[in-house]
């Protein structure tokens, strides 16, 4: 009697959903999608540096204040100089760099490029951690991220045709400053709590971006309270509440799979634009939208696996 091996089944690799990482990232892409609603309302009102800068500075006061809250003690600094070499890359990188980088491409280019260009981070992300982090390339993801990018495109469709080759780099600059910084701050969260980062990250951007307080304080003096206000909660949420929201998950979700989900930031966009400003959305908007929607729902789901032989797969053969 011989024994036939058949060929072992395919099956799905179990999914166990932490659904407070999933609201976490809901509330992530919200607060990012208004942002670009902010700051539209805004235009040109405040430099991109001097906006930077208060946007950070009402962020590290209210993260400042929620560490306090929380944990009912004054904020402590890692002892690690690593941990501390990695938040301070983190909040120098994508805080503050990425902050002013974008804020600056926005005033060269419409708002379509920049979104579009900038949507080259999640792509980033995905490689840089399956290279680095030893996520691997789970098919899943890169077909989700290659359709979604594909909306944020049909997005862009609907743009001005605003251009600027110094706007188009610093849009790519932006990208590469985002998936830097998500990287390293995967890795800094192995080490310390999401809160710590985002509130210590905050800080050290606050400081590195401190050369532009005199000119912010001159355009203060000129600017409607309307913009100031947007700032202000640029601050508050999408930085301080946003930003938390986002390590929550990210300690919790591989880097690449939840640098994905922000695909769901312009969609989110054109949504509240409608629903905040009245700007109805194009076909271009729909259909775009629809397409990042689908993208991140694609990229969430899970590689299949191959299962390992069983005895239920062993068959005798007379």
């Amino acid at each position: 009697m011989t024994n036939r091996l058949q060929k072992p089944r395919v099956l799905p690799e179990p999914e166990t959903v932490d659904v407070k990482a999933l609201l976490a990232v809901c509330v992530t892409v919200v607060l990012w999608g208004s942002s670009f609603v902010a700051i539209r309302h805004i235009g040109h009102t405040l430099s991109a540096g001097p906006m930077a800068l208060l946007r950070l500075v009402v962020a590290a006061a209210a993260l400042t204040a929620m560490v306090v809250v929380t944990t009912r003690r004054a904020p402590r600094i890692p002892r690690s100089w690593t941990s501390l070499r990695l938040i301070l890359a983190y909040g120098v990188l994508w805080l503050a760099g990425y902050t002013v980088v974008l804020n600056a491409a926005e005033q060269l280019v419409d708002a379509g490029t920049a979104a579009l260009l900038v949507s080259l981070a999640p792509l980033l992300v995905a490689f840089g951690a399956g290279r680095f982090l030893g996520e691997g390339y789970p098919r899943p993801l890169l077909i989700g991220s290659l359709i979604a990018f594909g909306g944020v495109a049909i997005i862009a469709l609907d743009s001005t045709g605003q251009l600027s080759g110094l706007g188009i780099v610093l849009s790519l600059t932006a990208a590469v400053l985002y998936a830097t910084g998500v990287l390293i701050q995967k890795v800094t969260l192995r080490r310390v709590d999401g809160m710590t980062v985002t509130w210590l990250g905050s800080v050290i951007a606050t400081v590195a971006l401190l050369p532009w307080a005199p000119q912010l304080i001159g355009e203060l003096a000129t600017a409607p309270p309307d913009a100031i206000l947007g700032t202000v909660y640029l601050g508050l949420f999408p930085t301080a509440i946003g930003f938390s929201t986002w390590a929550y998950a990210l300690r919790r979700m591989d880097a690449g799979r939840l640098s994905a989900t922000t695909y769901a930031v312009p969609a989110m966009s054109v949504l509240l634009s409608w629903v905040l400003l009245a700007e109805t959305p194009t076909a271009y908007g729909f259909a775009g939208g629809a397409l990042c929607l689908l993208g991140v729902a694609i990229s969430r789901r899970r590689s299949r696996r191959v299962a390992a032989p069983s005895q239920e797969l062993i068959q005798p053969r007379g």
